[in-house]
């Protein structure tokens, strides 16, 4: 490996030319270099900063894997710096340039990673999805009675749909039309079918009426735990839900 320049002031260097590079409207300061760093990395592959040392042609594994955690580190930020002034202003009430200020980014950095505010939410919204659905995951395909595992499954979506209760009645209406929406409910559908059979084997649920409808029933009455305003409610409509699972007497 080779050093091209050990150079003196790198931060001061590296905005200069990012200031030649982007304008001074860019949103750069000095505590922005980093960010510089990763835009010549990743566009131009031919500089690169590590400590005062400017690298060229080559890079090094490890630092590549270091732009690339950052650049995670970067777009977890975006997003949930977007969803917090969501939360505050509403669905129309933010902008790209509140989203960079908040975030301490230049809104060059900003746009390379997402074009618009409601790329942001859709994409902060699916990550919120996946994150649920490795929870729910978690539980249904664990060890212990699948009876146990199910009313385990059917409390925790219920907190979690409770959790939407105070978000932004225009927000929730954006985003729920979303794909991702539909297929994570496909997934949790599945999940609680085979649980249901796996219960009803063992007789401790019903056998009269097919597991697919069961899963149906549940993720439509689990529906109603959105609006409801304590943890206690939440476990009472879950007892409710699964005495319509339990064997007619």
């Amino acid at each position: 490996m080779r050093h091209a320049a050990h150079l003196v002031g790198m931060s001061t260097e590296l905005n200069q030319i990012a200031r030649s590079a982007f304008g001074r409207d860019a949103g750069l300061s000095d505590r922005h270099s980093a960010e510089f760093i990763d835009t010549l990395c990743l566009q131009s592959r031919e500089y690169v900063a590590i400590g005062d040392v400017l690298y060229c042609q080559v890079v090094p594994k490890l630092w590549n894997q270091t732009i690339e955690s950052h650049r995670r580190e970067v777009r977890d930020a975006i997003m949930e710096t977007t969803a917090a002034l969501v939360f505050e202003h509403g669905l129309r009430g933010v902008t790209m340039a509140q989203i960079a200020d908040r975030a301490g980014i230049g809104r060059a950095t900003l746009y390379k990673y997402f074009p618009d505010v409601d790329a942001i939410l859709h994409a902060w919204h699916g990550r919120q999805i996946e994150s649920h659905l490795r929870q729910l995951a978690q539980i249904s395909y664990g060890v212990g009675d699948p009876g146990d595992r199910l009313v385990a499954v059917l409390t925790q979506y219920a907190h979690l749909m409770r959790q939407t209760h105070g978000h932004d009645t225009d927000l929730v209406k954006f985003l729920h039309p979303d794909h991702q929406v539909a297929d994570a409910r496909g997934q949790l559908h599945g999940m609680i079918r085979q649980l249901i059979v796996e219960a009803a084997q063992g007789g401790r649920l019903r056998d009269d009426v097919p597991p697919a409808e069961l899963a149906g029933y549940c993720l439509n009455a689990l529906t109603g735990s959105a609006a409801l305003t304590s943890n206690a409610a939440v476990d009472r409509l879950v007892t409710v839900i699964l005495d319509g699972l339990r064997p007619p007497r």
